[in-house]
């Protein structure tokens, strides 16, 4: 196994990041994930009830709650990708997957102040279409980082130490 391979497996700060083998980011982006996907369901939900500013809220609070998932997110993130050899692939990868979240989370703290200047009504068509983009924006933005864990194996043990699984 290359030094640079070996490199991209170990935390930069195992109490930060994770330790060995299990490292914190992929925990932490299941909050802003799951928080922008159930924001746009309430926003399409608000387009469908008679009193649809219940929704509207919810949905806003999701988004804050997304964005603080996010920057906990991109803080360990940042911390693995710190751990990824410059000038390779998986680094251009990592910074990319990087890029895109910060512009994913961006969306969603303009979209919730521009949320916080509407009535009561339901979510309007262009916060609505904002969400959207993001969430699709994001959905790339994971398959980089699905590459970058199950191609590159950034931050996964070694297939020495995935053996131990499958003894007796």
């Amino acid at each position: 196994m290359s030094q640079h391979v070996e490199q991209s497996k170990q935390p930069v700060s195992a109490v930060l990041a994770g330790p060995y083998g299990h490292p914190f980011h992929p925990i932490l982006v299941t909050v802003p994930i799951g928080a922008w996907v159930s924001s746009l369901v309430f926003d399409i939900g608000s387009l469908i009830v008679d009193d649809p500013g219940f929704l509207a809220r919810g949905s806003l609070w999701l988004i804050a709650i997304g964005v603080i998932g996010a920057l906990a997110a991109a803080l360990v993130g940042a911390l693995d990708l710190l751990a990824i050899p410059r000038g390779t692939r998986a680094f251009r990868t990592g910074l990319t997957h990087m890029s895109l979240n910060l512009a994913v989370t961006a969306a969603y703290v303009v979209g919730f102040f521009w949320r916080r200047t509407t009535d009561e009504g339901p979510v309007g068509a262009g916060p609505l279409v904002l969400s959207a983009a993001a969430l699709l924006a994001l959905g790339v933005s994971g398959y980089l980082g699905g590459k970058l864990a199950y191609r590159y194996g950034v931050r996964v043990a070694t297939e020495s130490t995935q053996a131990e699984g499958y003894t007796h």
